[in-house]
């Protein structure tokens, strides 16, 4: 399967690599890491994410500017989209088909062929505006699944709530995981 991961410029950009690292062993997975999601990296962690990203192997990566990169077209066939996290501005730029990057272009596209997209829009709280763009995606079929936890997951520590919003964007990707404690 060919998993498209864009990691955009919002707070929580560690979530992005942290589903990163359960992907590339699961698919075929291309990875977009805007500028933003760059800079939010540095400002919350302290450090470059382009060092981390060194780690990851078996994941192709992506320049956001390359508007020319297989995942611009449908032929390429990447079958599903998790924007984890979406900032506000990804958000909107894909609600009004803004396709000026290679993240925004590849969202078209999967609107466009009617495949899996999914945005982790991280933000609180929503505007009205928001809410609306967040609507009217979701009634074009994508899937609107912010970072928020569940209280039946068994989350103790930081570490347990990361993994239930991780688990939960994996099971909307149909990937088997055992990484927090479902409803029984």
């Amino acid at each position: 399967m060919k998993i498209l991961l864009g990691i955009s410029g919002s707070s929580s950009v560690h979530l992005g690599l942290k589903i990163l690292e359960i992907l590339e062993q699961e698919s075929e997975l291309f990875c977009i890491i805007t500028k933003g999601a760059k800079k939010s990296f540095v400002a919350e962690n302290k450090q470059n994410l382009e060092q981390i990203c060194k780690k990851f192997h078996k994941c192709t990566f992506l320049d956001d500017e390359d508007l020319s990169a297989g995942v611009s077209s449908g032929s390429f066939g990447i079958e599903k989209t998790l924007i984890a996290p979406s900032s506000i501005s990804t958000l909107a730029k894909i609600h009004a088909g803004f396709c000026d990057t290679l993240l925004t272009r590849a969202c078209a596209v999967a609107l466009k062929e009617r495949r899996k997209l999914i945005l982790a829009v991280r933000e609180m709280p929503f505007s009205t505006l928001n809410l609306e763009h967040m609507a009217k995606l979701s009634s074009m079929g994508v899937v609107i699944a912010p970072p928020i936890y569940a209280s039946y997951g068994g989350v103790k520590n930081l570490e347990d709530f990361e993994n239930f919003i991780v688990g939960k964007w994996l099971d909307l990707l149909e990937i088997r995981h055992n990484l927090y404690k479902r409803w029984s």
